[in-house]
Order: structure tokens, then C-alpha cells, then sequence
């Protein structure tokens, strides 16, 4: 039996024009009679939810509920959470890359948006934005007109954000090499990175270490081999096993032998 036959979700790519301001758009809409429960892994971008119908609610690791009645900002997405639709509810999802949520609103801080999401809707003409969106017929329209709203409020991505977003060496130091590059202190191009991407480089290579140990496991899921978690902690650089745990706990809140079995039992569905 189809789980969630009337729930449907699915991925919508952007223009190659916008292709470093958003990674790509979401859609889920419930049509079921019951309220339908997922949970987004940690991304490590900043997101705009826009809900349409009943309010859909998010619900954190501490259990703090968030009821979003039109639209959200939030991020970075640093942990896993919870979010239910509820029958008869939709969401539009424009997932924002690298800098680009900076470069939207200028000077003004991601930590200082984000931690105010009620004040941030009219201050930024989200709520009116909604209503635009609202009175269109088609999800692709609503994608279209976020585009085009957003052009005039884009700003150029300077040399330092270019420089960090494009930097791919894991064998050299990002914060110095920029550094030199760009004739600035290191103490200025860590701040740069924090004030225009909304977390630490520090973070991102923890979060991208954490993302490297899942694509393993879920490789060899895939070919149903066996996981070899010695193998996992030497090619994903961690110091030993207590530390693979310990970043499993922090971004998704469950153990990695836990996340092994759900990996297993959705990838290798056994009949009864």
C-alpha cells in the first residue's frame, strides 16, 4: 500500500541566471484527510517557507512548536527538525545558496532577520509578497514571481564571498589563503563569513565532514554491503568513533547504528 497518496512533494530547479542565489524550490501540498509529519535533515542554508491554507507547524529537538500561518524565514539550517502539514495545507520552499540571503537584504545581518520572523514579514514585504503568491494558480507561476520579485534586491556577490563560496581545497586553510589573496586579516574574512553566509567555516566543514559519513552509509545501503564504520571515520577524517556519534547526535539527534537501520528498512523494504 501507497504511504501518503494524497501527499505530494517534489523539487523544482531554478533558472541557470539564479543558479547562485538559489540551490531550488520546494512544493509539498497535503491533500489527505489526515495531518502528514517529515523531517528536514540540516542543509546548512537559509530558508523562505510561504504556507498556503491550514497553518503548518515546525517542531524542534527542545519540543518548541512554531506555528507559520504565512510565511518564515529561518536558517541556517544547522540540526534536523520536524515540520507537519496538516489536510488541506501546501508549502513553497525557496532554499537560498551560499551568500545569497545576505546579498538580498544588504548590511543587514542573517542572524538579526531570523531571530525576529514575525517583525521580518512586514518590515520586508513578505506578507504582501504572500498575497501575490496566493492569487496565483500555478506553482510554477509562484516560483516565477519570486524570481522576478527578488531581481531588484540582489546585490553583486563581492571578492571575498566569491572566493569563499568557490574555495574547494580541503588540503589548505580557506580563512588564510583568502586572506593573502585579498590582502585582508584572517580576523576579517572569518567575520565576512559569518555576517554573509550565516555560520563559521569551522561549522561548514563539520556539517560537510557529517554529510560525507551519510553518503557512505547510504551508498553501501544501496548496494546492500555491509557498513564498515572504521572505514567511515578514516575516510571522513574523524579522530575516532566517539566523535562520529557525537556529530550524528548533534545534527539529527539519533545514533549512527539508528540511522543505519532507517537507511536499511526504506532502501530494502522486506514483504511480510
Amino acid at each position: 500500500m501507497e504511504l501518503h497518496s494524497e501527499y505530494k512533494e517534489y523539487r523544482i530547479s531554478v533558472p541557470q541566471e539564479f543558479e547562485n542565489v538559489f540551490t531550488h524550490f520546494y512544493f509539498a501540498e497535503n491533500t489527505s484527510e489526515n495531518p502528514v509529519t517529515k523531517t528536514l535533515l540540516p542543509t546548512y542554508q537559509t530558508i523562505l517557507l510561504f504556507c498556503f491554507g491550514e497553518s503548518a507547524t515546525m517542531s524542534s529537538r527542545g519540543k518548541t512548536i512554531i506555528q507559520i500561518d504565512k510565511c518564515m524565514v529561518f536558517g541556517p539550517v544547522r540540526q534536523a527538525f520536524e515540520y507537519t502539514l496538516p489536510a488541506g495545507c501546501s508549502i513553497l520552499v525557496a532554499n537560498f545558496k551560499d551568500d545569497a540571503f545576505f546579498r538580498f537584504f544588504g548590511k543587514i545581518s542573517i542572524e538579526q532577520l531570523v531571530k525576529h520572523p514575525d517583525e521580518l514579514l512586514e518590515e520586508n514585504c513578505f506578507t504582501d509578497l504572500w498575497h501575490q503568491l496566493k492569487s496565483l494558480d500555478l506553482v510554477t507561476k509562484q516560483v516565477d514571481y519570486i524570481l522576478e520579485f527578488c531581481k531588484p534586491y540582489l546585490q553583486d556577490r563581492d571578492i571575498t564571498g566569491q572566493l569563499l563560496s568557490s574555495f574547494e581545497n580541503d588540503l589548505l586553510n580557506p580563512v588564510k589563503v583568502i586572506a593573502e589573496q585579498t590582502q585582508q586579516t584572517e580576523r576579517n574574512i572569518q567575520r565576512k563569513q559569518k555576517e554573509q553566509f550565516g555560520y563559521s567555516l569551522k561549522e561548514l566543514n563539520r556539517y560537510n565532514r557529517f554529510l560525507k559519513a551519510i553518503q557512505i552509509i547510504e551508498k553501501e545501503t544501496e548496494r546492500q554491503n555491509p557498513v564498515k564504520w572504521f572505514t567511515i571515520i578514516d575516510e571522513c577524517g574523524y579522530y575516532d568513533q566517539s566523535q562520529l556519534i557525537h556529530d550524528f547526535r548533534h545534527f539529527i539527534n539519533i545514533s549512527p547504528a539508528q540511522y543505519l537501520k532507517f537507511q536499511q528498512e526504506i532502501c530494502n523494504p522486506r514483504s511480510g
